[in-house]
């Protein structure tokens, strides 16, 4: 199975991007975009001067438990600059949600209940609503991460996606949010 199935089956249609996409990615952005794969991981993900967004990660099932995850984002630590990355909200009919969020917590992600991700899927056209977690090194403030995802989201998620979609994503300014009084419930207080 190459890394491109590996993801598709493990990750929801609405969150997926096309592998002409991720490939155009990979070869177009090549200065930003990156893949890491192993035998039992796939890790996508942009490196920018002041952040890291991970766009996927993915930990076989055989792998799960023996610190592969931690060692994947151990690496990306290393480089000492804040880490972004978006989650689907706790689903108590899929207990990965759970896992997959309890998982980041151990790792010292925190969210970003200031900021509101809702985008509408080009492959389902349903509203998806996402969460936003981040690894902080310096303290960063849920502004700059903001901004930060304002930037991977010209520059990743929407990437040629008219031509290679036959259609747009929604501007930037209909999919995220930042509202610094009324917070968002914390994600993280939802897990049992």
């Amino acid at each position: 199975m190459n890394w491109y199935e590996k993801l598709n089956q493990y990750f929801p249609i609405e969150e997926m991007k096309s592998k002409a996409h991720m490939e155009a990615l990979l070869k177009e952005r090549a200065d930003i975009y990156h893949k890491d794969e192993g035998k039992h991981h796939v890790m996508m993900y942009a490196e920018l001067n002041d952040f890291i967004f991970i766009d996927y990660i993915f930990v076989s099932k055989d792998a799960r438990g023996e610190g592969l995850g931690h060692k994947l984002l151990e690496k990306l630590k290393k480089k000492g600059k804040p880490i972004i990355l978006e989650v689907e909200p706790v689903n108590y009919e899929d207990t990965d949600t759970e896992k997959r969020l309890k998982f980041y917590q151990r790792e010292d992600f925190k969210h970003a209940d200031t900021i509101g991700y809702e985008r509408r899927s080009l492959a389902t056209n349903e509203v998806n609503k996402m969460e936003i977690l981040y690894w902080a090194p310096n303290d960063e403030s849920e502004e700059h991460i903001y901004e930060a995802m304002k930037e991977t989201y010209n520059m990743i998620h929407t990437f040629k996606d008219k031509e290679l979609y036959g259609e747009s994503y929604q501007p930037v300014s209909e999919v995220l949010s930042l509202d610094m009084e009324g917070k968002n419930k914390n994600i993280f207080d939802e897990l049992s």
